[in-house]
């Protein structure tokens, strides 16, 4: 019974910030007569605004900022959407930008280390996959490509981690404080807006969990 409780409070533990942040915004990418112009329009304008070197793009790989190329992405629905979640969104891809500008050494540092941690996961998922055959044939291989496979899910892990206060401070810290001191949506919008910059948030946060269950998950089996 314990078993299956624990069981169930994990898959809404990593599950329930997915689902939440999705209906959010759903919710909310109702479009509205009332805004004077697009999420595009309006991260434009911040661009402009905060005095920021970037570019703005139509994405199709999801709302996100490349530090990179020095460029705002947007999803095509937030970029030429007049609805609060393609303002929200706009504000907080924006809010990455202002990030850079300002130095964000975690932002700075979130970039190698996903490239990193790309090419230690594919050593790590051979590993992982050579760990039965070892087990067959080389038993005392089999130990070494496992702690290999976990030091490749701890890389992942550890880009999630960084991700996550980088993701809290760009809704929090940046988009927020702009929506709110540049008087841009109503009161009641504001509200609405906050809840769409969390979710934004929370978009790693799953992913951030999973990776650790995961882990966790594959130490126990090591110490056996």
């Amino acid at each position: 019974m314990l078993w299956i409780v624990l069981a169930i409070s994990l898959f809404v533990l990593i599950l329930g910030p997915q689902f939440w942040t999705q209906r959010i915004l759903k919710k909310y990418s109702v479009e509205r007569s009332d805004f004077p112009g697009t999420g595009g329009e309006f991260a434009q304008h911040l661009i402009k605004q905060q005095g920021l070197d970037v570019k703005l793009e139509i994405t199709t790989a999801g709302d996100h900022y490349d530090p990179a190329l020095k460029t705002v992405r947007l999803l095509e629905k937030n970029f030429n959407g007049k609805s609060l979640t393609a303002i929200a969104t706009a504000a907080h891809e924006v809010g990455h930008a202002i990030q850079h500008q300002q130095g964000m050494w975690l932002l700075l540092m979130r970039t190698p280390l996903a490239k990193m941690a790309f090419y230690i996961e594919k050593v790590a998922q051979l590993a992982l996959i050579s760990t039965p055959i070892f087990l067959s044939f080389i038993p005392s291989m089999a130990r070494l490509s496992l702690i290999v496979a976990i030091i490749g899910m701890l890389a992942s892990t550890l880009v999630h981690l960084v991700t996550l206060p980088v993701e809290f401070n760009a809704s929090f810290g940046k988009a927020l404080p702009i929506l709110k001191n540049g008087e841009y949506l109503s009161k009641q919008d504001n509200k609405n807006a906050k809840k769409i910059l969390l979710a934004c948030a929370l978009t790693y946060v799953s992913a951030a969990l999973a990776s650790l269950l995961n882990v966790w998950r594959w130490l126990r089996f090591l110490k056996r």
